[in-house]
């Protein structure tokens, strides 16, 4: 889903297997050129749709979204490309009927039911198989929403599993869905502004995950019918500026299978609240729009980009095309959901297995979008160009992005960093990344993992990705709760606080293609890391029911002291400000938001998994500590490297870039490095080598439960050391990180300081 080749391919699908030739046209030339989806031009509308396999196509045209047959059919007619097309004009429609909104969907025969001119919707007449010997699935009984629809009508409701009338299958393969199916809206043009784009680095950004809906469904400073929605997202910008943040992060915004939540709260199926059974690639979600009328969500959609952008602050959505909400068999071969891309096209956009009759799965959802086939891969870079050149979107967080490096399109999986064919390379080479000292571009991020073997690639994306790194936040974690089970050496630590260069810097990538993070939505909250041994998602509503979610969380209740629960969350937060890298925190981490230990909260909508705007004292001072580490890691750049630190002197002033140092202020020998009973490290960076207006910096880390003293190495000549924050119980409270200009002196050169169990040390020189 990441990336665009240099060179776009060019395709052969033959009935026995999808062969791809070579590249033979130039780069971009996948971005849109074939104008698929119903759009209008001038007095007309013109649809067109792509199918590699279908024998006879029609569009179907609504004045409803359901409840009512067409209002007229057409039949399409293929062309160069196998794009399928026909143009009506807005007369001949509203002569039909259709005088106001035009919803419409396809219906399309093909190898596995050929056209009868007996057919009658509802019947079975002209039916071969649900599926035949080269995977189709074709079935016009299925009313198909457009695969490049920019609205959709609403949602399928379909939980996920479960046979329904979109079922192929003896039960359901006659059953008609034009009344209730999903449709494509036709949009006319929109001149709503999205604002100026931040033009960043990466490297400086601050990332906020969050939920659209979950940031504002409880902030009673909203009017309570805007809660929840685009609307009043856009009314957050001015919070998350003053908290620091320099990029919001958002859950998938694509439409979703989400209208149905909340329909039978002690259910854990279907609902999809986090937003990861996509519908459609184009249509943000109408759920989350103040406006639900046709081109609402779209121009309430550009309006919030423009507040964040206004703000200062970047948008970057999170995207799923690894896999669709159409889902993987029901039971056995036959039976499959069909709503769109099956129906139009199944071995084009699904990667299936050898003999063609069932689904690859490597996302854990019965199958895998087929990344590989160069039709699927238009689709990609079709819509990520769309939300970043027409809604405005700065960046993208790719889920289970291995996927999208797959080099095969059935029968196996088969991971590639440097092919240029991937759909990973091909983003990046048609729309580029953005340049390391900031600019125009994209701000591609990759989610380095997904289910089965080959999948797991942390540290092996192309050049152009920055990736999750599920490294740094295993090994900080494992140091932090694991102490005396899991065996971490200095040398680990120190890797990891220091950018990771060994992940990143052997394909020349930058500390900031890092993106480090403690905690995300998917797992424990940054306080239920630090508070909860084990999972408890078997709980009453409002935190649960919900199912699923790892049982290997790395996490430790801290012995149940909640000062120490308190301090365990400032230490993973000093982690992230305070590290190479770009830091990721995820919505509620500045205000210790919990869910009550449940670790897969995927399925609940509720005020439980919504941020809770009204605070402790407790919650008010890290609100606080949040706010000014992030000031203190914005304000210095020595923290920002372009480049991996060194140890060289190279502006000859007695400092390294970065040095390490032992409690006892000396470097560490060999044995200190790889022994993992050693579990306190410092570091001292010059910022006089990076611009930085501290002449240097230095950060201790007591890993182990009881007070080390750490010796203060020197700091630069003529100065002093000065204490910016310790985030030792004894120093809790609203100034636990010291406003500019206010750090108490601790001193010089050999200076003892002891620093409490499991603390960080911050020191400024000056």
């Amino acid at each position: 889903m990441h990336r665009l080749w240099r060179a776009l391919l060019a395709a052969t699908l033959t009935a026995a297997g999808l062969t791809l030739v070579a590249p033979t046209v130039p780069a971009s030339a996948g971005i849109d050129t074939q104008t698929l989806g119903g759009r209008y031009s001038g007095s007309n509308i013109n649809f067109r749709v792509y199918s590699s396999r279908a024998t006879r196509i029609a569009v179907y045209v609504y004045a409803a979204a359901t409840g009512a047959q067409e209002k007229a059919s057409y039949v399409l007619t293929k062309g160069t490309g196998d794009v399928w097309a026909v143009t009506v004009s807005t007369a001949t429609l509203q002569a039909a009927g259709v005088t106001g909104t035009v919803y419409y969907g396809y219906r399309a025969w093909g190898p596995n039911w050929p056209y009868s001119a007996s057919w009658t919707k509802g019947s079975s007449t002209g039916f071969v198989s649900d599926v035949d010997a080269s995977g189709n699935r074709f079935n016009p009984n299925k009313l198909l929403l457009d695969p490049y629809a920019r609205e959709m009508s609403h949602d399928t409701a379909l939980p996920d599993g479960v046979a329904s009338a979109y079922s192929s299958g003896p039960a359901n393969r006659a059953v008609d869905t034009g009344t209730i199916a999903p449709k494509g809206i036709v949009l006319a043009a929109d001149a709503t502004s999205f604002g100026t784009k931040p033009t960043r680095a990466f490297k400086d950004d601050i990332v906020y995950e969050v939920h659209l809906r979950g940031l504002t469904r409880s902030d009673t400073s909203i009017a309570a019918a805007e809660r929840g929605t685009y609307k009043a997202a856009g009314q957050k910008a001015a919070y998350l500026a003053s908290l620091g943040v320099t990029a919001v992060e958002f859950l998938p915004l694509q439409e979703t299978q989400n209208d149905a939540n909340d329909t039978n709260p002690s259910s854990t199926t279907g609902d999809n609240y986090w937003g990861y059974m996509t519908l459609n690639y184009f249509a943000p979600d109408r759920r989350y729009s103040y406006d639900k009328s046709p081109g609402g969500p779209t121009r309430e959609f550009k309006a919030m980009v423009k507040a964040f952008h206004d703000a200062g602050i970047k948008v970057l959505v999170d995207v799923v095309y690894n896999h669709t909400a159409e889902g993987g068999a029901i039971g056995d071969k036959n039976t499959y959901h069909i709503f769109s891309w099956r129906g139009l096209d199944n071995p084009a956009y699904y990667s299936l297995t050898s003999d063609m009759q069932g689904s690859m799965d490597h996302t854990g959802l019965g199958h895998d979008f087929n990344t590989r086939n160069p039709a699927a891969q238009n689709l990609i870079v079709d819509s990520v160009a769309y939300w970043k050149n027409t809604l405005g979107v700065d960046g993208y967080r790719f889920d289970l992005a291995s996927v999208l490096g797959n080099t095969c399109q059935h029968g196996c999986f088969s991971y590639s960093r440097t092919d240029a064919n991937t759909a990973l390379n091909r983003l990046t080479a048609e729309l580029p990344a953005r340049p390391a000292a900031g600019g125009s571009g994209v701000d591609w991020i990759a989610e380095p993992w997904a289910i089965g073997t080959g999948t797991y690639q942390v540290g092996n994306f192309p050049a152009a990705w920055s990736e999750w790194n599920g490294i740094y936040r295993d090994t900080l974690r494992r140091d932090q709760n694991k102490l005396g089970v899991d065996a971490v050496t200095p040398s680990e630590l120190a890797t990891r606080f220091a950018g990771s260069s060994d992940l990143y810097g052997d394909d020349g990538r930058r500390p900031w293609h890092s993106v480090n993070f403690m905690v995300a939505h998917d797992g424990f909250t940054q306080k239920d890391l630090y508070s909860c041994n084990a999972k408890n998602n078997g709980q009453a509503w409002p935190y649960g029911p919900s199912d699923g979610g790892s049982d290997d969380n790395i996490s430790w209740d801290q012995g149940g002291v909640a000062a120490d629960q308190r301090k365990a969350a400032r230490n993973a937060f000093a982690f992230l400000m305070l590290s190479g890298g770009t830091p990721m925190m995820t919505g509620g981490d500045e205000t210790l938001r919990s869910i009550n230990c449940n670790n897969n909260p995927y399925n609940l909508d509720s005020s439980a998994n919504w941020l809770d705007w009204s605070l402790t004292t407790d919650e008010t001072n890290f609100k606080t500590y949040t706010q000014r580490m992030i000031a203190f890691r914005k304000a210095h750049p020595a923290l920002r490297p372009v480049n991996f630190y060194t140890a060289s002197d190279t502006n000859a002033n007695g400092m390294g870039q970065l040095e390490w140092f032992t409690p006892a202020g000396v470097a560490p020998d060999s044995a200190y490095w790889s022994s993992a009973g050693n579990h306190a490290l410092a570091w001292r960076i010059d910022g006089s080598e990076f611009g930085d207006p501290a002449a240097a910096l230095y950060t201790a880390y007591n890993g182990w439960s009881g007070d080390v003293t750490f010796t203060l190495p020197a700091p630069p000549a003529g100065k002093q050391w000065y204490r910016v924050t310790d985030t030792a119980p004894w120093a809790e409270g609203a100034g636990q990180v010291a406003a500019p200009g206010s750090e108490a002196l601790i001193g010089g050169a050999g200076t003892a300081y002891v620093l409490r169990g499991r603390a960080v040390l911050l020191l400024i020189a000056k």
